[in-house]
């Protein structure tokens, strides 16, 4: 099992920035690959970000590309998805998820967060 808490969201500013992350423990986090997802009121939940297992790869939706950075320190046991720029359309419960070795834009990851609440104001 492996149990993840994010933490970081909150209400800001459209142009702001945010830094989520997430935390890890149970299995050897750097066995999984992680991921970013988000889902807004009344849409489905859509893929945000990914990270390979030893952090060279990452891959992101278009709408997020050169605003979002996707990072994780396996000493630490924890993700990062550094979030700049923001726009209104990025207001949205974000969840991180870890899924066994290789990263997915798809949403079959295998551990799921709570997720945090971030809003953009205009």
């Amino acid at each position: 099992q492996v149990q993840l808490a994010e933490s970081g969201g909150g209400l800001v500013q459209s142009g702001g920035s945010l830094r989520l992350s997430c935390a890890a423990s149970g299995r050897t986090v750097s066995n999984y690959a992680m991921g970013w997802f988000r889902q807004a009121p009344g849409k489905e939940r859509e893929f945000v970000a990914a990270i390979s297992r030893n952090g060279i790869r990452t891959s992101y939706t278009d709408s997020v590309k050169g605003r979002f950075t996707i990072s994780r320190d396996n000493g630490k046991n924890l993700g990062y998805l550094q979030m700049n720029t923001l726009k209104p359309e990025d207001t949205a419960v974000y969840y991180c998820a870890a899924r066994s070795l290789t990263m997915s834009a798809t949403d079959d990851y295998d551990y799921w967060g709570q997720g945090t609440q971030v809003t953009v104001s205009s």
